[in-house]
């Protein structure tokens, strides 16, 4: 059991301070360099830890822990509140919708997905995780984050998934102005090739981004003559479940 303890405090801390070095965490803890380097793989082969891809010397929460945090939230407030509106939503457009919530400033997380009836359409699982420039539901919740968070998110380097994933600074922040004054954010193809999406933030009393809604769709199926009509239906989704779990 105790090394199960020292595990979950070690996991624990790579949270707070990620990405971390088996340096830094050795200093932290006062534990054997080898014991510090042998817990971090373990908890990397069971996927609860990953290296850093810029660098692989330091170490950050991986895919496992990003996928429980969904379960967590289903009892939640925003859970509840979101259901009964993204059914309404799949309902009037016919298209896979999804929630997604940020983690800091690493991704966004998918934490509900309904899906539509088409034969062929888009899916996301439960506890996916994407960059917050690259797609529509992230760049709905960077649109209304403090203007440090956007900086720094850009300072961290804009990765390209696609030849139009926006990876200039001046192009990103043009688009953010874009998104608070249309109410939603458009995707074509800017991270997954063949993937479209319309989204609009879920805001709390206070205009701080708690989550996103989006509709999701083929490329095929994707038509820029209805975007006002879609981000409308959104945008308005969003505002539902802000005034439900408000009690509005």
């Amino acid at each position: 059991m105790k090394s199960v303890t020292r595990s979950l405090r070690i996991l624990e801390a790579v949270a707070q301070h990620q990405p971390v070095t088996v340096g830094e965490l050795t200093k932290l803890f006062g534990l054997p360099k080898s014991t510090v380097q042998r817990t971090l793989v373990t908890l990397a082969e069971a996927g609860w830890l990953r290296a850093n891809r810029k660098d692989t010397t330091r170490w950050e929460i991986g895919a496992r822990v990003l996928a429980v945090r969904p379960a967590a939230l289903q009892g939640s407030s925003l859970f509840a509140a979101a259901r009964e509106p993204m059914m309404r939503l799949r309902d009037a457009v016919n298209e896979t919708i999804h929630l997604s919530v940020p983690d800091a400033l690493q991704c966004v997380v998918v934490v509900d997905r309904v899906d539509c009836d088409h034969p062929v359409r888009t899916f996301h699982a439960i506890g996916d995780t994407s960059p917050l420039h690259a797609t529509a539901v992230g760049r709905a919740i960077l649109a209304h984050l403090p203007k440090q968070d956007v900086e720094e998110l850009i300072t961290q380097g804009l990765e390209r998934f696609s030849d139009s994933t926006p990876t200039d600074p001046d192009e990103l922040r043009a688009e953010l102005d874009q998104i608070r004054a249309d109410g939603y954010s458009v995707n074509r193809n800017q991270f997954r090739p063949g993937v479209c999406a319309i989204a609009a933030p879920v805001l709390d009393e206070e205009g701080t981004p708690l989550a996103a809604v989006a509709i999701s769709m083929p490329d095929s199926r994707f038509d820029a003559d209805r975007l006002p009509e879609w981000g409308r239906i959104v945008a308005n989704t969003a505002a539902e479940i802000t005034g439900r779990r408000l009690g509005g």
